[in-house]
């Protein structure tokens, strides 16, 4: 698997994650990687939306 596909599922557990209530410290990537980024991002739209992704 590539970057480009781990990206978007690290944004998409973000998303859930936000949605599920919990907290942004549960993100499982390391404070320096770019994946860490990409959940993040997910999360904060998670919160901001009222909707779940699509699968």
């Amino acid at each position: 698997m590539g970057f480009r596909e781990d990206a978007i599922r690290a944004r998409r557990a973000g998303y859930v994650a936000a949605h599920a209530g919990r907290p942004v410290t549960d993100c499982p990537h390391p404070a320096d990687s770019l994946l860490r980024t990409a959940w993040v991002r997910g999360y904060a739209a998670g919160q901001k939306s009222p909707h779940t992704p699509a699968d």
